[in-house]
């Protein structure tokens, strides 16, 4: 799938983001905003992945799922206010937009709030599922592993996909971000408040950004985290992005004394386990990577390459990916890295709600692959391949197509204050998706860092900066000189960790 994904440093703690809301416990005792019309009530977000829980006040807005048809099915869209510390919060919240697409923003701030610490000083943080995912009408469906679409036929692909239509709670067609702008409007309005600030990771950008278009008196600051620009069709680009950050990767480990001596020729160990892999796939036995009950695991090239793309996200589990493909190759010691390929595949289940997944991308994007003009050969180039737009290409064959603004795909022209950030090693959303996005933005500030992957929030200072950012509304006397010192971390050279 297309999984921009966000939530960079959870990634790490869990190898990647393995996020799942299980709902939130709310009280009897009832909390309205002034001059709002939605009622709240006390509750906690809990998740059964992630330790702790976070105290907000919790409601439901109800929506039209067709925005055509006001008496026909109505979606509740779940929204968590966590209240500022400060008894007189600052007029103008943080809302938050998650990526995927098909991640539910409760997900993603469950697992980061810590970073939003300084921003909750002083105003309210506003956390809305999008319709399709989290507790707002998530479209689920029954789907086969990532690497088992990649291998499939594509008359198998189109079962898959017709099973997945059938069983979905909803119609496919209105989960696209057109329509989820409006849906983000009304929940400003029935919370009272006048004017917002918007932080996006991922495909969450390409919100941030739709909502601006559409409302741009409403915006008082933009954050933009691993940015997708509005007029690049996602898809045809993922296999060679994801290829030039592994490239960078080699590269880093070539220059390193104590990578390169640890493993010599890392980039022919690597070919030569895709090949082998690719020639004869292994069954395994390795203990569960939760549990460490007894656990039987294929593991071919599609598996290889789902953990060698999702393990690049972040700079801390790239820093173990020569250390793995040496044992696996090398040391004849595949167990480990197949273990991370579980975990990433545990973690796709748990976070993306597929349907809404596919109602984006087919929607938003499949009308305009032809445009990327990505040749098959450079897409055969890849660790990736071809096959991972072939299977798209089959799943979209089929998905209905909903609502999409006719100006959805043009740069967008603003003097809001935005502030944009990008991982120099981001396998997604490179800076160079950044740089494009901001050709019209004349109040713009652009972070690179260094060595880094994808979503930069939780890096560094970056806390502090984006605070900052925030309380000024101004990008002019933004000081960001705390972050020149960033680096990737170290490769992990054994067992034990990096070099001494």
């Amino acid at each position: 799938m297309i999984r921009f994904l966000g939530a960079r440093r959870s990634d790490a703690y869990a190898v990647v983001t393995a996020i799942a809301l299980t709902g939130a416990t709310c009280a009897p005792s009832k909390i309205v905003l002034a001059q709002a019309s939605l009622p709240l009530t006390e509750c906690r977000l809990q998740s059964d992945n992630v330790s702790g829980s976070v105290a907000a006040r919790c409601g439901t807005l109800t929506v039209p799922e067709n925005r055509g048809e006001k008496d026909g099915r109505q979606l509740q869209l779940h929204i968590a206010l966590v209240p500022a510390l400060r008894t007189r919060a600052e007029p103008d919240p943080l809302f938050i937009i998650s990526g995927g697409p098909g991640q539910a923003a409760s997900d993603f701030y469950l697992a980061m709030s810590h970073v939003f610490g300084r921003i909750r000083r002083d105003r309210d943080i506003v956390v809305l599922d999008q319709r399709g995912t989290g507790r707002s009408n998530r479209l689920d469906c029954p789907l086969p592993n990532d690497s088992d679409l990649t291998e499939a036929d594509p008359a198998i692909i189109r079962s898959h996909t017709s099973a997945c239509l059938k069983s979905i709670a909803g119609d496919p067609r209105f989960y696209t971000t057109s329509v989820a702008v409006r849906d983000l409007d009304e929940v400003r309005a029935a919370l009272g408040y006048e004017r917002l600030n918007l932080y996006g990771i991922s495909y969450g950008t390409r919100v941030a950004q739709h909502y601006l278009r559409r409302h741009p008196q409403r915006v008082r600051t933009v954050v933009l985290d691993g940015v997708v620009s509005p007029d690049l069709a996602l898809g045809p680009h993922i296999a060679i992005d994801a290829q030039a950050a592994l490239d960078a990767l080699f590269a880093r480990c070539s220059q390193s004394k104590p990578c390169v001596a640890a493993f010599p020729d890392l980039r022919k160990s690597f070919d030569a386990l895709r090949a082998r892999l690719k020639e004869s796939p292994l069954d395994l036995s390795i203990a569960d990577p939760v549990t460490a009950a007894p656990l039987r695991l294929h593991f071919g090239a599609s598996e290889l390459n789902a953990a060698v793309r999702m393990l690049s996200y972040s700079d801390e589990t790239a820093s173990t990916l020569p250390f793995l493909i040496h044992q696996a190759q090398v040391a004849g010691r595949p167990e480990n890295l197949a273990a991370q390929f579980e975990m990433v595949k545990r973690s796709m289940q748990n976070q993306l709600a597929y349907g809404m997944h596919f109602g984006v991308v087919c929607s938003e994007d499949a009308p305009r692959w032809q445009q990327e003009s990505v040749s098959t050969e450079s897409l055969a180039s890849t660790y990736i391949g071809a096959d991972f737009m072939v299977s798209m290409q089959a799943i979209c064959e089929l998905w209905p197509r909903g609502p999409v603004d006719e100006d959805f795909s043009e740069l967008l022209k603003t003097d809001t204050p935005v502030l944009a950030l990008s991982g120099e090693a981001d396998p997604v959303t490179p800076p160079s998706y950044a740089v494009r996005a901001l050709t019209h933005f004349s109040n713009a500030k652009h972070l690179t860092l260094a060595g880094q992957g994808h979503g930069q929030l939780g890096t560094g200072c970056m806390p502090r900066v984006v605070a900052r950012f925030i309380a000024d509304a101004s990008t002019a006397q933004l000081d960001d000189d705390c972050l020149k010192g960033i680096a990737p971390a170290p490769f992990m050279i054994s067992s034990s960790g990096p070099a001494p």
